[in-house]
């Protein structure tokens, strides 16, 4: 019985494969062997049937094109669009649900590490994952000769602010969102300062503009009772209570072996010792883990900037963690902080749109929770790579390609072009010109 897993070779199993999968209606899988082989269009249909995406989807991801008349109303000053390649990342098994995940990136081998990483995590059965939930903190600062009266009045005066906080008008709020708890805690320096934490549940949004709703809303009261002046009221980004968590296990024999494994130890040491090496062992992470977010429309640069700052809490540290278990598998962990929404502003560009409908997340949640797994599988593939073979060997192909593309190679000039480069170790602008040119003298 022919699966989405089946390795394919020619038009006519191609073709067979796709009839066979929609009359017997077999249970949607990520494991599709051969996935890299096929053209764009090929996988394109492979994912709108895994997807069930409508005609109209499957043109707009063909076009992925965003109207200047839709840009124009997301951002100030819209002159036209940029374009990036939306790639689809493979194998992911997680929490026992397959997923295809959609990946905007233009560095090369990102899609081809994670679905690796993927592939190989599912021997053991994928990733499993855990999340702390939705709270989000609103900051509010207040400036006062006495902070430590301050903050008692806060405290004093907590379930009035909780109160206050949720009388705004929101969907959020009706879906059993809103403010749930106030902190306080005074910061002594040149000036001394209170600052208020506001924690707040957002449910499936991101929820900056909620949050910074409420900030505003109560702080004419924080000033009241304080006797303070107000501040600053905005969203922290570093959201400690609102974590994704995803382990996998990684099988000995199908990493490796035992000194593949050891290799990877001793790599991840070289992060936790040293901030250089940590630096790029976290940016690795990110590759995967932003590539999802902007392929579903969320705000990269603040789950970003919170990965950064949670690393960086107690000395800036790897965001995964790996030890070797009983039967000699490398395990890996991952903990990230995840503000992420599959409602409001994320919805604003169609291609986002498209790009949840083909992971098929029902919440904010499974989305932190997919895009842990996939940092997880990131970072574990590139650990791998420089491990064994390096990095190096998958990048340069894609370079090599993209080069030939540069300089006017068209159709089977292309691969060419790029075997040469490849054969004879020197991949450059001027390489390939000079291939293309001896090819169109021939």
């Amino acid at each position: 019985m022919p699966t989405f897993g089946t390795t394919v070779k020619s038009e006519v199993c191609k073709q067979r494969f796709y009839n066979d999968a929609k009359e017997l209606n077999i249970m949607k899988t990520s494991r599709l062997s051969g996935f890299y082989k096929l053209t764009p269009e090929e996988r394109l249909k492979i994912v709108a049937e895994f997807a069930e995406l409508t005609e109209e989807e499957i043109e707009m991801l063909k076009e992925s094109k965003i109207s200047v008349e839709k840009a124009d109303a997301m951002i100030e000053n819209v002159i036209g669009t940029f374009e990036l390649p939306i790639g689809i990342a493979t194998n992911f098994l997680i929490d026992g649900k397959d997923y295809l995940i959609p990946m905007v990136i233009e560095e090369p081998s990102v899609v081809a590490a994670a679905s690796h990483g993927a592939k190989i995590a599912r021997v053991k059965g994928g990733f499993t994952t855990h999340y702390s939930g939705s709270i989000m903190i609103g900051q509010i600062q207040v400036v006062t000769d006495n902070p430590h009266s301050a903050k008692f009045e806060v405290l004093r005066h907590r379930n009035e602010i909780i109160e206050k906080a949720n009388e705004i008008e929101s969907s959020i709020i009706k879906l059993g969102g809103g403010c749930k708890d106030v902190t306080a805690r005074v910061i002594d320096g040149k000036k001394p300062m209170l600052i208020v934490h506001l924690l707040i549940d957002v449910k499936d949004a991101m929820g900056a503009n909620f949050i910074n709703t409420i900030c505003e809303r109560v702080a004419p009261f924080i000033e009241k009772i304080t006797g303070g002046r107000v501040l600053l009221r905005i969203l922290s980004n570093l959201c400690i209570h609102r974590i994704a968590y995803a382990k996998a296990v990684f099988d000995k024999k199908a990493v490796g072996g035992s000194d593949v494994v050891d290799a990877i130890i001793t790599a991840y040491e070289f992060a936790k010792a040293d901030i250089f090496r940590c630096a790029t062992h976290n940016k690795g992470i990110m590759n995967g883990v932003c590539a999802v977010l902007i392929a579903t429309g969320n705000d990269f640069r603040a789950v970003e900037s919170a990965c950064h700052a949670y690393s960086a809490m107690h000395g800036y540290k790897p965001l995964t963690h790996y030890e070797v278990n009983e039967e000699g598998d490398l395990v890996g962990y991952i903990e990230l902080p995840m503000s992420v929404g599959i409602v409001g502003g994320v919805k604003a560009n169609p291609l986002a749109r498209i790009c949840l409908k083909i992971l098929g997340v029902k919440s904010a949640e499974e989305l932190a929770r997919v895009i842990a797994s996939v940092g997880l599988a990131q970072n574990f593939a590139a650990l791998r790579a420089l491990a064994t073979e390096g990095i190096q060997r998958g990048h340069m192909e894609l370079h090599a390609r993209s080069l030939a593309l540069s300089v006017g190679a068209k159709g089977e000039e292309v691969e060419i072009v790029v075997k040469e480069m490849l054969k004879e170790g020197n991949i450059s602008m001027s390489k390939a010109e000079e291939i293309l040119k001896r090819i169109r003298q021939k």
